[in-house]
């Protein structure tokens, strides 16, 4: 490997959806961008799968072939609560279409990671980041530090993006912490082969008992077109029981609970049982300091109402390149600054005040009497559900739309964005 092949304008860390995200849109804007992946593809990581309109339109904005093998496209979401179901179809609006989609991230990291490398974006697998290489004048990060090809090597760039996940030694390795003052999630799911894998609708179940005790979180059933379905649970950290919690039994105990026929069974478990943390609400700040971006996970942006985090994922990849390829054309150190701290602001102003909403939310349903009450009194009315979906999954027109968009909206920018 020669020195120009490790020297870049941006070197992003990580090719999940975030850093997919912006090595794509960098490499659209001509700029000379590395993205650096630890794994080999494909890969799996822990996920429902699910994609939400929101997020659905972010791969649309890309210009990823949506309507190709792998995809399995669904009209809203089945819930279960309180003895109750309701189908909710995906709300049309003019800002989001009206279909989620389910796809693996075993092919959707892969696919997105191949769509930055088409924009023009070079990508190393089996380079595993090791540290910042920072200026010792400025303090500033100004590269990386991997193991490649049995190699101890450095990559050069005046920007560098930590995509690196829930983990991100990078953001670790540059000093910042986790607030605690933000919830987590846990994740655990498992693929089974089901007649259910054709069903039009993504699913949540409300109520997850652990015995006796109503915990705060959802299970999930999402379709996806290889013909198995992906089973799962996520709970929050909000509530007492949570550190106690033996989440692979929750799950085996739930699941056969099912009506057999939908075989999420042993026989029919194609992969173990596997979790993750998920990291809510911002939990990782700055999200800009010292020639060094946080987007996706490493920036804490999975949304607590809902635990979804690849729409905020490929978002918070587009801004950040937006205001990459600003601050390069600016001419001194000071302009090119003034711009990149525009990045945590922006992200603030999009989505601080819907988080604070969401973090007062998961706080309330982690009294088992909160989740009770919502369950049992929430379900049975249409209206309050449909403008809970748009609440949950953060989808309103932002001019205009129906008065749930309005209130919704008004709420977002009243709360406070920390």
């Amino acid at each position: 490997m020669t020195d120009s092949t490790r020297q870049a304008d941006v070197i992003v860390v990580g090719a999940g959806p975030a850093g997919s995200s912006t090595a794509y849109w960098l490499a659209q804007a001509g700029l000379d961008v590395l993205l650096l992946e630890k794994a080999t593809f494909p890969r799996d990581k822990i996920c429902g799968d699910g994609l939400t309109p929101r997020a659905v339109r972010a791969l649309i904005s890309m210009g990823v072939d949506i309507n190709g093998d792998g995809w399995s496209r669904n009209k809203g979401l089945r819930i279960y609560g309180g003895g109750t179901r309701v189908e909710l179809a995906w709300p049309e609006l003019a800002s989001f279409p009206d279909f989620g989609l389910v796809r693996t991230r075993e092919d959707l990291d892969q696919l997105l990671a191949e769509h930055a490398v088409h924009a023009g974006a070079k990508l190393y697998q089996g380079c595993n980041v090791t540290g910042p290489i920072l200026d010792d004048r400025t303090d500033r990060v100004v590269g990386v530090t991997a193991k490649y090809d049995g190699e101890e090597i450095e990559f050069h760039a005046p920007l560098v993006v930590a995509a690196d996940g829930n983990s991100t030694r990078l953001s670790l390795a540059m000093g910042l912490r986790r607030r605690e003052d933000r919830p987590m999630g846990v994740a655990i799911r498992r693929y089974y082969a089901s007649p259910r894998h054709t069903d039009e609708y993504m699913e949540a179940w409300l109520e997850l008992w652990d015995g006796q005790r109503l915990l705060p979180g959802y299970g999930w059933v999402f379709p996806v077109a290889d013909g198995t379905c992906n089973v799962g649970l996520g709970l929050l950290n909000t509530s007492k029981a949570f550190q106690n919690v033996d989440y692979r039994a929750m799950l085996k105990g739930w699941t056969a609970q099912m009506p057999p026929e939908w075989q999420f069974d042993e026989e029919h478990a194609t992969c173990p049982a596997r979790g993750a943390a998920l990291p809510m609400g911002f939990n990782r700040q700055p999200h800009y300091t010292r020639g060094m971006l946080l987007v996706g996970d490493a920036g804490g942006m999975i949304n607590p109402f809902n635990g979804e985090g690849i729409d905020y994922a490929l978002e918070s990849g587009r801004l950040a390149a937006d205001i990459m390829v600003q601050a390069l054309a600016r001419r001194t150190r000071a302009q090119r600054e003034r711009t990149l701290y525009e990045y945590p602001r922006i992200l603030k102003e999009e989505h601080g005040g819907y988080f604070t909403l969401a973090r007062v939310f998961v706080q309330a349903i982690g009294d088992p009497r909160v989740m009770k009450f919502l369950t049992t009194h929430g379900l049975p009315h249409p209206t309050l559900m449909r403008f809970t979906l748009k609440l949950l999954a953060n989808l309103t027109d932002p001019r205009g739309g129906d008065a749930a968009d309005r209130v919704i909206n008004a709420m977002r920018k009243l709360a406070p964005a920390a």
